[in-house]
């Protein structure tokens, strides 16, 4: 039987009595977030594509075995926000979904060859968008900040683990 080792206890860099969204890095992060995904929309919708179009197009393009249920928990959405937006990118003839032959719950999604030109805009794009955000980053701040957002992510599975598996 493993032990978990807790996670080293905050620093209490936030004061609930004074808490500044403004200098929250969850408001800031979705922010970023925010300008991001408005920024590649903006480039993307001039090939009729939606965020929520382009970025599961892009990827199940990624990967070659993607269901809608794997393709759902990856994105963070609901399974049915995920279906609606597969009946869209089905309508545009970008998508296909094949039921499985060995286990008819499990759907797999592949892209068309339109499905695959449509994908292959959104890297560059994406890109285009990421480094207009860390412009005036050197190669080093860039590596930290990847490192530090790691560090984040890793502490929030700890806490994660912490509270038990069901915990959101």
């Amino acid at each position: 039987m493993t032990s978990r080792s807790s996670p080293p206890s905050a620093p209490g860099f936030y004061n609930p009595s004074h808490l500044d969204p403004q200098q929250s890095v969850g408001y800031l992060m979705r922010k970023v977030m925010t300008s991001i995904r408005t920024q590649a929309d903006t480039q993307l919708s001039t090939h009729d594509l939606t965020y929520a179009q382009w970025l599961p197009l892009f990827k199940i393009s990624l990967c070659d075995q993607t269901t809608v249920a794997s393709l759902a928990r990856d994105l963070e959405t609901d399974p049915a926000s995920m279906t609606r937006a597969l009946d869209r990118l089905e309508a545009k003839g970008l998508v296909v979904r094949e039921r499985s032959t060995t286990d008819r719950r499990v759907v797999r999604l592949a892209l068309t060859p339109e499905g695959d030109q449509a994908a292959a805009r959104v890297p560059p794009v994406l890109a285009e968008v990421l480094n207009g955000h860390l412009s005036d980053f050197s190669h080093d701040e860039w590596q930290l900040l990847l490192s530090l957002l790691r560090r984040m992510l890793a502490n929030g599975e700890a806490l994660r683990q912490q509270r038990g598996p069901d915990a959101a």
